[in-house]
């Protein structure tokens, strides 16, 4: 079943640009540079988000840290619903132990997820400190979970879906936020979902 008309576009590919600019800046104030920063993506935008944060910093340092991907299909508290859920694995190569982890991740909700990837973090090794980075943030957290680093908060209702779309995975950046149909879930797109598919 699919979603309504699109409702509102809340960020464009400049805006989103711009505010991983803004955020590299801050993960680098916030930990004074990037030694022993690593950044790890939540498959599957925050990765490629993680991807472009790494690129930003290189380019404001010379430095390029540690990144790494983090699935976290097992881990999640609603697995059982999922019949066939799209596992892609993790790639994480590199020891996390002392290390100050910045976790990625494209939309922040309940909580939820954010909560699944720390438990699949910490089955990598113990970091220093994990810090949380996030493009949107769009509240109703059931979790006690508070991104350090955020895009752009976007003020959502329950009914709403907000959703990340990157050239990468989808062939358009932008953010939007759509109506749920009665009964649909919000929830994240595919990593094979592509305009015109």
């Amino acid at each position: 079943m699919e979603e309504c008309a699109v409702k509102n576009v809340c960020m464009d590919a400049d805006e989103i640009e711009r505010a991983l600019t803004r955020m590299a800046h801050q993960i680098l104030e916030a930990n004074k540079g990037c030694e022993g920063v690593a950044l790890v993506g939540i498959v599957t935008r925050g990765d490629v988000l993680a991807k472009k944060l790494a690129t930003k910093i290189k380019e404001i340092e010379g430095v390029e840290v540690p990144l790494g991907a983090l699935d976290i299909s097992f881990y999640r508290d609603d697995f059982s619903i999922y019949i066939a859920p799209q596992v892609l694995g993790s790639n994480i190569p590199f020891g996390l132990d002392g290390l100050k982890v910045v976790l990625v991740d494209d939309v922040l909700f309940t909580g939820r997820t954010v909560r699944a990837a720390l438990d699949a973090l910490m089955d990598f090794g113990r970091p220093s400190c994990v810090q949380l980075a996030v493009l949107v943030d769009r509240g109703h957290r059931e979790l006690p979970i508070r991104a350090d680093f955020v895009g752009k908060n976007v003020p959502s209702s329950r009914e709403e879906n907000v959703r990340l779309y990157l050239d990468e995975t989808d062939g358009r950046s932008c953010v939007e936020i759509t109506q749920l149909d009665a009964g649909q879930r919000a929830h994240s797109l595919p990593l094979s979902s592509k305009e015109g598919e």
